[in-house]
């Protein structure tokens, strides 16, 4: 086994190898290679900025930085990193790039520390991070507009609930539009988190208090794409703030997921009927043959409470942590890794089965008014007559305990003897709606399209 250590010069022993292993964070880090290598060559700039390597080592760490670069895209670097003990995966590059560029190998880490080194590449990741699952969840938002803009072409209605009994007539697309409109906030939410990790550049604060070499940090800030390096040293090396955020982000995705997923388990049982999973997203029984079960947004449903658990532990690692870098943060970044991978994973596959559900239209049509789900509509024809909305309240109430006793849904001779004219069918109830966010489908027109225009902007 290599044991290729960055320091050891005061030491009279090399490390028991079961300590360094328990320290070690090398397979955590993996995802982070390829921003680390991003965070290297933006040092050599700084580096060669500052005339503290000529043009010549500048160029032969670059093109060892880009051969570790292409290792890891071809996935022969982590096979090679494996083979050794390196505390982690930022080690393991180092000498990666020694082995390849010699002795000018040795001159990449001149004024810089892992301290700044791992905030500046789990920023990159960050920000990778955050874009891909933005794509994700805006394109879980479109799919479910592109079912609302087919459910409104068809009028399919659904009982609109609280508590899960039935409250007003609603449209299809209504309720389609309002989980597009909660995945449209997740993604502002994600997109924040990537701008806050890249306003401040780390990288060049050495271990916390700067450095004596003259580094061009303005260079390593415009090769990395942030807004400008970092004025204190110490809060930079120890600050994982825009990753926490980050992680809180995706985990509410997921959150937003979770709830989806259990309505959409909840009107595929037979009790509600209102929504189908294709046979390409469903699971059966090893021993009931009649079995069908929408085993992806129940396992998603259950990913929620995974990924709290994971944001919980990445905020409880941080809570007594000093400034400047403590060996604390090793277990917040493994914990931000851990929970942004896990995120992607789940999103893409709640993303994909969203894909594979179809309605009952006829069903959640024929289901939208009964309940006396128009009883709203009838107290408010009343208060058009000027009668107090309390007064209302009370007399549709009254009507509606009469029809209950009898058996039957509102009708016309409860309107009648109320004095009033009012909808008593879905279609109408929808149609009878004026305010804007309302499930009148003009209004509904209007907001998807607003969406669409903020989703794809």
């Amino acid at each position: 086994m290599r044991t290729d250590l960055q320091w050891g010069g005061r030491f009279a022993h090399a490390p028991d190898a079961d300590l360094l292993a328990f320290g070690s964070s090398l397979e955590d880090d993996l995802p982070l290679a390829g921003c680390d290598v991003r965070c290297s060559l933006a040092h050599v700039e700084a580096l060669a900025g500052g005339g503290i390597i000529g043009v010549d080592d500048a160029e032969t760490l670059r093109d060892a930085l880009r051969r570790v670069g292409e290792e890891i895209a071809a996935g022969t670097f982590v096979a090679w990193a494996r083979e050794g003990a390196f505390e982690d995966v930022h080690g393991a590059i180092d000498a990666r790039v020694r082995e390849l560029a010699g002795e000018v190998g040795a001159r990449l880490h001149a004024g810089r520390s892992r301290n700044d080194q791992v905030a500046t590449t789990l920023l990159l990741y960050v920000r990778e991070r955050c874009d891909a699952l933005t794509a994700l969840v805006r394109s879980a938002a479109n799919r479910l507009l592109d079912a609302a803009e087919e459910e409104l072409a068809a009028g399919t209605l659904v009982p609109g609930m609280t508590h899960w009994q039935h409250a007003q007539p609603i449209s299809l697309a209504f309720w389609l539009h309002a989980w597009a409109t909660a995945f449209a906030r997740d993604a502002r939410r994600l997109q924040a988190a990537a701008r806050e990790a890249r306003r401040i550049l780390p990288l060049g604060s050495a271990a916390l208090a700067g450095s004596t070499l003259p580094l061009d940090r303005a260079a390593a800030a415009r090769s990395l794409g942030f807004d400008a390096p970092s004025s204190n040293a110490m809060d930079a090396v120890g600050n994982r703030d825009a990753a926490l955020d980050a992680l809180h982000a995706a985990t509410r995705a997921l959150l937003t997921a979770s709830r989806c997923s259990e309505e959409l388990v909840i009107w595929m049982t037979q009790e509600f009927g209102f929504a189908r999973l294709d046979d390409r997203a469903s699971t059966g029984s090893s021993l009931m043959p009649q079995k069908k079960n929408p085993d992806v947004f129940e396992l998603v449903r259950a990913h929620g409470g995974t990924a709290i658990g994971i944001l919980t532990g990445a905020l409880a690692t941080v809570k007594g942590v000093a400034q400047s870098y403590q060996r604390d943060l090793q277990e917040t970044k493994s914990a931000i890794v851990r929970g942004l991978e896990h995120a992607r994973a789940v999103f893409s596959a709640f993303e994909r089965a969203l894909g594979y559900v179809s309605f009952d239209r006829t069903r959640t049509t024929a289901q939208a008014a009964i309940g006396f789900a128009v009883a709203t509509d009838v107290a408010d024809a009343l208060v058009k007559t000027g009668l107090p909305t309390r007064v209302a309240h009370e007399r549709v109430g009254r009507a509606v305990a009469r029809a209950e006793a009898e058996g039957r849904e509102l009708n016309g001779g409860d309107l009648q003897a109320l004095g009033i004219d009012a909808p008593l069918d879905g279609g109408a109830s929808i149609a009878a709606k004026r305010t804007v966010g309302s499930t009148n489908p003009d209004r509904i027109r209007e907001a998807i399209a607003a969406l669409r225009e903020e989703l794809n902007a």
